[in-house]
């Protein structure tokens, strides 16, 4: 299969689209990813890719065709990251109709397939439209984020004339994919009620990569609580804090906070203030650095704002966290929460409740017993429900 892959994000950000492609290419399919220039999530180009870095140069990834354009990178405030989203979609719109006028005119086999891996913004699969038109194949939506409740969520009033018009872009882009994958059930209440879509639905949850497994830890002294990933805006990392200082007596638990983004320095602030001693803020690693944190956990932290739409997501960790076979707390509602008690892998407060946390927190540090059994149903349930073996052989269906 000859596949084209948009996505805004791409190695060396960390995106599940990265393994998504290199599996596919593994398998022995021709994949091409349309791309923009590494930002996320601090908003500065990484270096070695900004554009006069890459003139000239043809770039690959464990045996994908990488093509990037240019992008005004995310920076801060509300506006610049309007202009980024604005950016990838005309520029990535401007080099997807150029790539298909060189395979029109050079007589290369156009691609069977374009598949879009949809986080924030949705405006991302706008060339994929283009394409859809452009080359009479289908168009298929992976789906991450919401839109446009991802950002009525991160501050956008859920009314008057700006939300209008972005609900009905939203709604149109969703419409032109010939089929949308979810990457959370409850997704479908979205679609079905709020966009009114309703058919062409699929249910595919996200895997995890391969070094996310881990050795189940035996209890020792200390808790170890790690959260690993983006620190921004949705991922209440207050909650984590506040938990912290209500359990700062506790000598033998400790908070690790792996990963950065839009929020960490407020987060670092309000640690400061409080004195805290028992978190650890070690910033972002690569994707290769992070067993090591893996191992380190007793537990894994999952924290989300209280917000209907983001309880719809199941964020792509919990499925991290499962495959490294230890137990998750959580401070989350919804979809999160139903899987981490149907697989009876952990514990569970709702979103926000920074009491709750402290309280589960303490229940888990003191109850060593349930450890292994927590760690034990996470991967069990890992394995049934989110392995790559299912994921891959359900999305190349969905693809044919």
């Amino acid at each position: 299969m000859k596949l084209l892959v948009i996505s805004q994000y791409f190695y060396p950000e960390q995106f599940g689209v990265n393994g998504i492609c290199a599996k596919l290419a593994g398998l022995g399919h021709d994949v091409t990813v349309l791309t923009g220039l590494p930002n996320y999530p601090m908003g500065e180009i990484f270096d070695g890719y900004h554009w006069d870095e890459l003139a000239g140069r043809n770039e690959e990834y464990k045996g994908v065709k990488v093509l990037r354009c240019r992008l005004s990178p995310r920076k801060k405030g509300k506006k610049s990251l309007m202009i980024n989203y604005i950016s990838f979609a005309y520029h990535a719109s401007r080099l997807a109709a150029k790539l298909v006028k060189e395979m029109k005119s050079n007589g290369n086999a156009p691609f069977d397939r374009v598949l879009v891996t949809q986080y924030s913004p949705v405006t991302m699969a706008i060339p994929a439209i283009l394409v859809k038109r452009k080359l009479k194949i289908p168009f298929i939506l992976y789906c991450f984020d919401l839109w446009p409740e991802s950002i009525v969520s991160a501050g956008l009033p859920n009314h008057g004339l700006i939300y209008f018009c972005i609900l009905k872009l939203s709604q149109w882009i969703y419409r032109k994919a010939d089929m949308i994958l979810i990457s959370s059930k409850n997704f479908r209440k979205y679609f079905n009620k709020k966009l009114n879509i309703r058919d062409k639905i699929k249910y595919l949850p996200i895997y995890a990569e391969d070094l996310f497994s881990a050795e189940a830890k035996d209890p020792s002294e200390t808790t170890n609580l790690v959260f690993a990933g983006n620190v921004g805006e949705m991922q209440s990392m207050d909650t984590v804090i506040k938990a912290a200082d209500r359990v700062r007596e506790r000598p033998d638990i400790h908070f690790h906070i792996v990963g950065d983004g839009s929020a960490l320095e407020r987060s670092k602030q309000l640690a400061e203030e409080l004195k805290l001693v028992n978190l650890t803020f070690h910033g972002r690693h690569p994707l290769e650095d992070m067993p090591k944190y893996y191992d380190m956990a007793d537990a894994f932290l999952v924290t989300l704002k209280q917000d209907e739409f983001i309880s719809y997501t199941l964020p792509g960790k919990v499925q991290s966290y499962m495959a490294s076979g230890k137990p998750i707390l959580a401070a989350i509602n919804g979809e999160a929460a139903d899987v981490i008690r149907e697989a009876d892998c952990g514990l569970c407060c709702p979103a926000e409740d920074d009491k709750g946390l402290a309280d589960i927190i303490l229940q888990f540090s003191d109850d060593k017993e349930n450890r292994r059994r927590y760690g034990a149903n996470a991967k069990s349930y890992y394995k049934a429900n989110f392995s790559s073996e299912s994921f891959f052989r359900a999305l190349l269906e969905y693809l044919k």
